[in-house]
């Protein structure tokens, strides 16, 4: 004969003061779960949102990001051409060879400097790419030192629209401020391709070139005959695809740090549950003495506490979900392992950090109510009533 619910949830509340402390430390750990997740989550989301699944990106054999990349402006202008690449309405190849640097500004309100990755792009760029959209000033103009940034960019650093930015012994005017989507290209400046091949000595070629593809089943093959041609020491990706491998490193990381984290608070958590349980269990010995002398058996009596520590820890659990989305009231960065250059983005809270969070907390009330629950079960029917 099983045990009625009602009975756990009375006592969680006649207990509510123990019940609070427990649920307090559960609900601090998911919360910093699902923290480090939206973390993870987030960073992975900005870069993968820079690329579009209709675009293909050539970069160096073997390079580790753009920046290391290098294409020779002929091989450039020869993939161009190609008749998988889509044209616009005048016939020309919506294709975008680029330059990207890393270069150094002060943070606003602070004296520390962090990298900014420079884009030099040509006007085709913003046909190739979408979703780039000026929101303040204008557009920059082929041929002189202008540039225009990210929003992310102004929020963390000392930019703003009509300002200069110093930069290879230059002065750079930012003339717009532009979204893209929320992808990572809102952490860049981006300015003229030829100004900026050669004031960073680049006129020797490109660093990436991204295309617009006529059909995007055609990635695979072309990238195996890119492959297959000793002149091309290139590769081709699916856009999307070669931003989202670019979490590398940095992405395993954020994940590591979201496990020690959660495993080393949820260690205490659990010892707190535990603690709590084996109270109640100490508490209610008299209760535990007419539940076996009403006939109840020793494994009820073990359900009965294990499901009453897991409610808590739902509870808990609940409420650590709902403070994790805090978390996205705040902005956030991490430097690339191979961009060099800081990536802004925001905390993104999805159903699976949430479910990971509850699944958590069950796990820590499981464990946490387990051994008080073997205790009381096993209490003898004589020793519950001579401490009753």
């Amino acid at each position: 004969m099983a045990i009625p619910l009602s009975y756990n949830v009375r006592n969680v509340r006649q207990r509510w003061q123990v019940t609070v402390l427990a649920i307090g430390g559960i609900a601090l750990v998911v919360a910093v779960f699902v923290i480090l997740i939206a973390l993870y989550s987030g960073f992975r989301i900005a870069l993968a949102s820079s690329g579009s699944l209709d675009n293909g990106l050539f970069v160096q054999r073997g390079s580790s990001s753009e920046i290391t990349s290098g294409i020779a402006r002929d091989d450039a202008e020869f993939l161009s051409v190609d008749s998988r690449v889509a044209r616009d309405d005048e016939g020309r190849p919506l294709a975008s060879p680029e330059i990207a640097v890393a270069a150094s500004l002060p943070r606003r309100g602070s004296t520390m400097e962090a990298n900014v990755q420079l884009r030099g792009v040509s006007p085709m760029a913003f046909k190739v790419r979408r979703g780039i959209e000026v929101i303040e000033g204008r557009m920059l103009s082929p041929g002189l030192q202008e540039v225009i940034v990210g929003t992310r960019v102004v929020e963390r650093f000392d930019v703003a629209l009509g300002s200069t930015l110093h930069i290879k012994a230059r002065d750079w005017k930012v003339v717009g401020v532009f979204t893209a989507e929320g992808s990572s290209f809102e952490s860049e400046v981006w300015g003229d391709v030829d100004v900026m091949a050669s004031v960073f000595n680049r006129q020797g070629g490109y660093q990436s070139l991204t295309v617009r593809l006529v059909d995007t089943s055609v990635v695979a093959d072309w990238a195996t005959e890119v492959l297959s041609n000793p002149r091309l020491q290139l590769e081709l990706k699916q856009e999307r695809q070669y931003y989202d491998d670019l979490t590398g490193v940095t992405g395993v990381l954020l994940l590591a740090l979201a496990g020690f984290v959660a495993v080393v608070m949820g260690i205490g958590a659990v010892f707190g549950a535990m603690n709590t349980m084996y109270a109640v269990v100490a508490q209610r010995t008299r209760e535990i003495a007419t539940l076996r002398a009403l006939g109840f058996s020793r494994f009820a009596i073990l359900i009965s506490f294990v499901l009453e520590s897991m409610f808590i820890a739902v509870i808990g659990g609940a409420l650590g979900c709902v403070l994790g989305f805090v978390a996205e009231l705040f902005p956030s960065a991490a430097t690339g392992n191979v961009t060099f250059s800081e990536i802004a983005f925001a905390f993104t809270v999805t159903p699976a950090s949430l479910i990971g969070g509850m699944v958590f907390a069950l796990v820590m009330g499981f464990v946490g109510g387990l051994l008080p629950a073997v205790r009381a079960a096993r209490m003898p029917l004589t020793v519950a009533l001579r401490e009753a």
